[in-house]
């Protein structure tokens, strides 16, 4: 699960009823949450449950509030500390209403999540100038706005008003208990939610020989990643290189009770933590991974071989390995390929009643793999320290709006389309070509800065920021998705024409210099 998800899982009953009680959206409250409180890791949500950054008022500080001190704006400032995470959200609301320069806000609707915004903004809550828009983009990439129309639609149903007199303050509930991950068990790359499969089990186009062969294991997207052993007792029988094109590798095997034993190959490391006779536990690091070998980028190709008591080996699934390390560890970890989670077929028990689970469908549609996969880590379009730059939010912007489109009018199967923004998040590269009848081969790609390249039929020309702004202009308009493809061809043909002309006139001064030089000679 995503710590955006898991924060909003955990705070949005507390959001609703702030937007109850005082009109506020529980879409804005939960976007504040999220941005002001790092998804409830910063230092003063984790020491001072303060969700919100509120600063301790004298008044606060003369009615005995509690406090903790932080540099902020300036060094050693006060911050409010509350009793419980429900409370910050008590008083979030409070300081809102009670405060002359949020007035504005509450006449407005209480599911105009758009209008509170920037309304916040305007009203100076954050000083970053950009506020009201960073919050807006947050609530529609969550889906945040779908809580508000949800409380709207209760609240009319039920014939209830929003106001605090109406709707006196609820007491906390506890979070629903969870059973503990077990320590004796692992997933062999650390995520918050999931792992991203780029290649599963079974036959397919190898990627650099060019033939249709078996792929003998599973591809884990990966980034310069600690590499994990999955259980307890594993004994490393192979570390080196593989000069068959594993590149570095790390092989355990695990004894079985009944003779048998399993061995797990964990390959294209950049790095080996480990040495042949070493016995590790689970979550050991074994190496970093990297893309040694024959490889196309950062990955970890992981093999399962299960080798019975009498010596007969077999390659198996990794997916089927890794859904009983996950059922035995209670890892809540999903293996998503296009999104489908490919553990889901092989967890049959409950490990700890021995139920048989019912069979779930976990295959999403391409927009919401689109939108799983782009708040993702593993998302290819986190540009690291250039986030919050306004040409790097344009660019990701303009990016992850072209897959939006391509989702809702390619002909394509959703399988198709789910694999289409699977390589276009993962490789920063958006291919035009579908949509462009007048060249063979056009694509958008994002270099490590956020700089947008666009290659046209073997041209490559950076995008300016005039380009850019016409290609958000056509985004953002009310067009649909299909006039807008069309417009984005026509802005596609005007840049290669002004690429041409500018190249034409390179030629000809350089010839012209030429000429010059010849005579002169």
């Amino acid at each position: 699960m995503s710590k955006n998800q898991e924060y909003i899982d955990k705070y949005k009953e507390a959001a609703i009823q702030q937007m109850i009680r005082y009109g506020i959206p529980a879409s804005v409250t939960l976007a504040q949450g999220i941005i002001e409180s790092s998804n409830g890791k910063s230092q003063l949500a984790l020491n001072e449950n303060n969700h919100f950054g509120i600063k301790a008022t004298k008044a606060w500080l003369d009615a005995g509030g509690g406090y903790g001190v932080y540099t902020d704006d300036k060094a050693n400032e006060k911050f409010c500390k509350y009793n419980s995470v429900v409370d910050s959200y008590e008083h979030h609301s409070q300081f809102l209403k009670n405060n002359q320069r949020y007035a504005a806000c509450f006449k407005l609707s209480p599911d105009d999540y758009k209008g509170w915004c920037m309304g916040l903004d305007k009203a100076g809550y954050a000083s970053s100038g950009t506020y009201g828009p960073s919050l807006i983009k947050t609530i529609e990439r969550l889906n945040l706005q779908d809580i508000d129309r949800q409380v709207m639609e209760q609240m009319k149903a039920e014939g209830k008003s929003f106001g605090v007199e109406a709707n006196p303050q609820q007491k906390q509930t506890p979070a629903a208990t969870v059973s503990p991950q077990s320590s004796d068990y692992s997933m062999p790359v650390k995520r918050d939610e999931f792992m991203l499969v780029t290649s599963p089990f079974g036959m397919r186009m190898h990627p650099i020989d060019h033939v249709n062969k078996m792929h003998n294991g599973i591809d884990i997207k990966t980034n310069h990643d600690a590499l994990l052993a999955t259980e307890n007792g594993g004994k490393v029988i192979g570390a080196g290189f593989d000069n068959k094109g594993g590149g570095n590798f790390v092989k355990l095997e695990y004894d079985r009770a009944d003779g048998s034993k399993t061995q797990v190959t964990y390959c294209h490391l950049s790095e080996i933590k480990v040495k042949v006779g070493d016995v590790v536990s689970a979550g050991q690091q074994l190496g970093v991974s990297g893309s040694t070998g024959k490889s196309t980028g950062d990955h970890l190709h992981l093999g399962v071989k299960q080798i019975s008591a009498d010596g007969n080996a077999r390659h198996i699934d990794p997916a089927a390995y890794l859904a009983e390390i996950a059922q035995k560890g209670n890892l809540q970890q999903q293996a998503l390929l296009n999104g489908q989670d490919l553990l889901a077929k092989y967890k049959t028990q409950d490990p700890a009643t021995g139920n048989t689970l019912a069979q779930v469908n976990t295959n999403m549609s391409a927009d919401d793999w689109m939108k799983k996969l782009l708040s993702s880590e593993d998302s290819g379009l986190d540009l690291g320290m250039n986030v919050g730059d306004p040409i790097v939010e344009m660019v990701t912007g303009a990016f992850t709006a072209l897959m939006a489109i391509a989702v809702q009018i390619d002909s394509k199967s959703e399988e198709e389309k789910k694999q289409m923004v699977t390589e276009s998040a993962t490789t920063k590269t958006f291919d035009l070509t579908p949509y462009m009848p007048n060249h063979h081969d056009c694509s958008i790609s994002i270099q490590e800065g956020g700089k947008a390249i666009l290659k046209v039929d073997g041209m490559t020309k950076a995008m300016s920021q005039a380009d850019l702004n016409n290609l958000s202009n056509i985004l953002n308009s009310s067009l649909e998705e299909d006039a807008k493809m069309k417009r984005i061809t026509m802005l596609v043909d005007n840049i290669v024409l002004s690429g041409k002309a500018s190249q034409n006139y390179e030629q000809a001064v350089s010839q012209s210099q030429e000429q010059t030089n010849t005579i002169q000679r």
